[in-house]
């Protein structure tokens, strides 16, 4: 949906812009064409935030997973915004034969406001992921933890907590790194046994799969943890 995003997070170097440019109503098409071409057997589709539309781009998000699919046997995991909390244009997208339903948090309660744009609430992003989860109980639910912005062992324990109170089935948690100066600053460089107790701590909790490690990011190993550990009995 373009390379200019309508929020502005305190941690993301992505272009920003009040009024982006229109859609390309070709890009579902070519988008399914580069992957069957390449001949992926997983794919991530991501986007900017697109708060200028009045669906937020779910509609051309949906449109582009079911061209995918007709096109390609890839399993699909999308990474998608909040959509202003407006649960229709969740569905929307959800509803469009995706296997994977990812959405970050990104940080803790606590410091939600400092990391990420006004627009994109805590409580917000959880109520994505739980809907989901009720609307599509197969649909397989993930969402993904910076560390290193200042939060504490408690703060954390209870995100995954929360989490995995609104059923969500994978959890990812990475290292914050500063993109430029102008971006928020790294409180902590975790180290990397510090991530490994969070994977036990999780795996404890009951998420069917915990990546975690300094440099794990959202889609860390995507296709290789499904398909050993979800896919079976749960893909039509």
């Amino acid at each position: 949906m373009g390379d200019q995003c309508t929020r502005g997070c305190h941690f993301c170097a992505v272009k920003t812009s009040r009024t982006p440019k229109p859609l390309d109503p070709n890009e579902p098409e070519h988008v399914a064409q580069a992957i069957a071409k390449w001949g992926l057997d997983y794919v991530v589709l991501t986007s900017v935030d697109r708060d200028d539309l009045p669906d937020g781009g779910a509609l051309h998000f949906a449109e582009t997973v079911r061209t995918l699919r007709k096109r390609s046997k890839a399993l699909v995991e999308c990474l998608t915004g909040d959509f202003q909390g407006k649960l229709t244009d969740v569905h929307t997208v959800a509803e469009s034969g995706l296997h994977v339903y990812a959405h970050n948090v990104e940080t803790v309660e606590e410091l939600t406001p400092q990391v990420r744009d006004s627009r994109a609430t805590y409580k917000q992003s959880l109520s994505v992921l739980e809907y989901v989860k009720k609307a599509f109980p197969s649909v397989i639910t993930k969402s993904s933890i910076m560390l290193g912005f200042g939060e504490t062992d408690a703060q954390i324990h209870q995100t995954l907590h929360d989490l995995r109170g609104v059923g969500v089935d994978c959890v990812t948690l990475g290292q914050y790194m500063r993109p430029t100066k102008r971006h928020k600053k790294v409180s902590e460089y975790v180290r990397p046994e510090k991530f490994e107790e969070w994977r036990g701590v999780g795996e404890r909790m009951g998420f069917a799969y915990v990546a975690s490690g300094p440099l794990v990011r959202s889609s860390y190993k995507a296709g290789e943890f499904y398909i050993k550990n979800l896919l079976a009995n749960r893909v039509q």
